[in-house]
């Protein structure tokens, strides 16, 4: 029986925010689960022009997507404007609804917010974005990212690949996660310090 993992796509969506993840996940269903499929959801078959002008092409939109059993929502710019999608805010809603899991990266949880997840949940979000999350009903916690039932929130950008494996360690086992890990080669070794600016903001924050 095949399962599925949905991933959806706006305009200016942020483009590591589901690219990451879905080399975890495509690692998963392509070399050690073939039980797995990644789908990318639009509202239409068009391509799909990103925040960086990456131009993704959609396997479905929200009409003829098939069942999941994982939602991801990735963040960007472009969720200001699709949080007042009503045909986007419509689908996550119905498909988080019979999910196992729900999970977003970046703002993406401004759209889980919104759709109704995140209600007396913990979650995080982009370390720029915390405040005004914070405005809403959501426990907001600086994490790299966050599980709270099947609700999974993770921070900005390259958070999604860290929660991601932590996915597909619930999703198969530990050792497959590592697997997963280990045939992408991500092992973080950044060649610099956190940036000055980016500091200062979070102990703002």
């Amino acid at each position: 029986m095949t399962k599925t993992i949905g991933i959806v796509l706006f305009p200016e969506a942020e483009e590591l925010d589901f690219v990451g993840p879905y080399e975890a996940f495509g690692m998963l269903s392509k070399h050690f689960d073939q039980e797995w499929q990644v789908v990318l959801v639009a509202e239409t078959r068009e391509p799909v022009l990103c925040a960086k002008g990456l131009r993704v092409l959609p396997d479905c939109t929200f009409d003829d997507c098939p069942p999941l059993d994982v939602l991801l929502v990735p963040g960007g710019f472009g969720t200001r404007r699709e949080v007042d999608n009503e045909k986007l805010m419509g689908f996550v809603r119905r498909a988080g609804a019979s999910c196992t899991w729900v999970t977003s990266v970046c703002t993406g949880a401004f759209i889980l917010e919104r759709a109704g997840f995140l209600k007396g949940r913990r979650a995080t979000t982009h370390w720029l974005s915390m405040d005004q999350l914070r405005e809403l009903p959501v426990e907001v916690v600086e994490e790299r990212f966050v599980v709270d039932g099947n609700v999974i929130t993770a921070a900005g950008v390259s958070a999604g690949i860290d929660m991601a494996l932590y996915l597909v360690g619930q999703l198969k086992d530990p050792e497959t996660a590592r697997n997963v890990q280990k045939a992408m080669e991500y092992y973080p070794e950044p060649p610099y310090a956190e940036a000055p600016a980016a500091a200062a903001q979070k102990g703002a924050s």
